[in-house]
């Protein structure tokens, strides 16, 4: 199980994904910090996080320092620039119906891309309690979501998930 920070405004993020860190440390998640590989060296993340929105190749030498890098694609396109990013999973979206994208993959033309292309796949976008047990029907290694796992925090427990979170199991 997994965290990826992904929150690129907020003035406090440093200090805040210390906190992140510290907590994920202790619980033996995983932690990936999207965009930013200063900030992952700095908390020593797991590895770092490529958006699909980011085409740059400067993350090919994170080998070196033992980073895992994840990646996020919506098409093929998308999934050919994550595998010369060299990232080691590729999150493969929107798998059903989400309200901020009108296009959805669904599970044939999921299953299309994923078998179409040697990289290990996890699903994302859509997924809840009536649509998980569907999970079964994909060629993946795995599953993201932020409102399948969102839960309300206790008064005195640092929150994980927030929208600028994000769980991957």
């Amino acid at each position: 199980m997994g965290i990826i920070y992904r929150n690129y405004d907020d003035p406090k993020r440093e200090t805040e994904l210390i906190k992140i860190a510290r907590s994920c440390k202790r619980k033996r998640y995983q932690l990936y910090v999207s965009n930013d590989i200063g900030l992952a060296l700095k908390v020593k993340a797991d590895g770092i996080y490529i958006p699909s929105f980011n085409k740059t190749e400067k993350f090919l030498n994170l080998e070196n320092k033992n980073l895992t890098i994840l990646g996020s694609a919506h098409n093929q396109k998308e999934i050919q620039e994550k595998i010369s990013q060299k990232c080691r999973v590729i999150f493969l979206s929107p798998i059903f119906f989400i309200e901020k994208s009108k296009k959805k993959l669904g599970i044939h033309k999921f299953n299309l891309l994923s078998l179409t292309n040697k990289t290990n796949f996890f699903a994302l976008g859509g997924i809840n309690k009536q649509n998980i047990r569907k999970l079964k029907l994909l060629h993946i290694k795995g599953f993201g979501g932020i409102k399948a796992f969102k839960k309300k925090p206790a008064l005195k427990r640092p929150v994980f998930l927030k929208n600028n979170f994000f769980l991957i199991g």
